[in-house]
């Protein structure tokens, strides 16, 4: 239904976090190389639990293979940069969201490229981020939720 995109990861737990997120709601998990990690860390199995063997996971060599594989306009970029909120854009069912790494988040270039479809989850000012995982749940269910009865037809009975 949706793609998550994770450009360059750092931690596995969160990615194996976020590859459960990805099978419970029907997404194909996106990692563009580097990763900071190999793909048969038990870190990264033990966060994904027993979901990891049904992930829709493709791999990218590079940020650039991606781009060049899939339509651009429908693309999302989330950055803490931003000032529109992730909940006032309208997601459709095959669009990509598009995570940066823990501790860089999204390229400058990319982000400057792209700064139409940049969005961001607001915060008080108290903190800088919130979690990777956290953050793909957030943006990824409210895509859900605008497109629910695409969705419910996915739903265990």
């Amino acid at each position: 239904m949706f793609n998550v995109v994770l450009v360059h990861p750092q931690i596995p737990p969160n990615t194996g976090n976020i590859g459960r997120i990805c099978v419970n709601t029907g997404a194909t998990l996106h990692l563009v190389e580097p990763l900071g990690f190999s793909l048969d860390e038990k870190s990264l199995r033990r966060a994904g639990l027993d979901y990891w063997h049904r992930l829709d996971l493709v791999v990218w060599k590079s940020l650039e293979e991606f781009a060049k594989s899939v339509d651009m306009k429908r693309c999302f970029f989330a950055t803490t940069k931003s000032h529109k909120p992730y909940f006032e854009v309208s997601y459709k069912p095959g669009d990509y969201l598009i995570f940066g790494s823990e501790t860089k988040g999204l390229s400058v270039e990319l982000m400057q490229k792209n700064w139409p479809h940049a969005v961001t989850i607001p915060m008080t000012k108290k903190g800088r981020s919130l979690n990777l995982a956290v953050s793909v749940g957030v943006v990824l269910y409210e895509a859900i939720r605008q497109n629910y009865s695409d969705f419910s037809k996915t739903l265990r009975a």
